[in-house]
């Protein structure tokens, strides 16, 4: 069984776990409808993605 020669130094864990981090999702702001939504998203109420009509818009359903 492997066993490590020295105890890790409390500068070398905590970079370790720098990336451990959780972040909040970001949101943009719709050019068209205002609507907040993720980057790289189709946005639900109206759509459309990069001005292209993709699903039809809620209030069409």
């Amino acid at each position: 069984m492997a066993v490590p020669r020295k105890k890790t130094s409390p500068m070398k864990r905590n970079q370790r776990r720098a990336h451990d981090a959780l972040t909040a999702p970001t949101y943009v702001e719709d050019k068209e409808s205002g609507e907040r939504r993720r980057p790289h998203h189709i946005d639900l109420k109206t759509g459309k993605y990069k001005g292209r009509q993709i699903l039809p818009a809620k209030s069409d359903i």
